[in-house]
C-alpha cells in the first residue's frame, strides 16, 4: 500500500475487476479493495454486471483496513440513501387472543350447540 487508508474514508476509485463475491476497485496506482456484493447497494444483488462495470470510477467509503494481509473492505452501498422501511399493515397490530375471539368464535358456539346434541343422543 503506497498510501495509509484509514477505515471511514470517502474515495473515488476505478473499478478493475468484478467476481461473482464483490468488485475490485483501485484506490491509486498501487492499492486496490474489494466492495463485496452485499456492499454494491441496497437490496439483493444477483450480478453484480448489473450495477458496476469494469473501468467505470465510484465513489467508495473504506469500511476497513487490514494492514497486516493488506486488504482493504470498500463499500458503495454506505454512500447511498438507505431506502424507506415497508410497512406491510398500517392497522395496529391485535394480540393472538384477540385474533382468536374474531375469528373462532362462531366455531366454538357452534360445537357447545352441537355438544348438548350429542349428550342427549348418548343417553338414548
Amino acid at each position: 500500500m503506497a498510501k495509509k487508508y484509514e477505515a471511514g474514508e470517502e474515495l473515488t476509485g476505478k473499478v478493475t475487476g468484478i467476481q461473482p463475491y464483490g468488485a475490485f476497485v483501485a484506490l491509486d496506482d498501487e492499492t486496490q479493495g474489494l466492495v463485496h456484493i452485499s456492499e454494491i447497494t441496497y437490496g439483493f444483488v444477483k450480478d453484480i454486471h448489473d450495477f458496476l462495470a469494469i473501468g467505470e470510477e465510484v465513489k467508495v467509503k473504506v469500511l476497513d483496513v487490514d494492514k497486516e494481509a493488506g486488504k482493504i473492505s470498500l463499500s458503495i452501498r454506505a454512500l447511498q440513501e438507505a431506502p424507506p422501511a415497508s410497512r406491510k399493515d398500517h392497522s395496529p397490530r391485535k394480540s393472538l387472543q384477540d385474533r382468536v375471539r374474531e375469528r373462532d368464535a362462531d366455531g366454538f358456539n357452534s360445537l357447545k350447540d352441537k355438544l348438548k346434541d350429542w349428550i342427549e343422543r348418548s343417553g338414548q
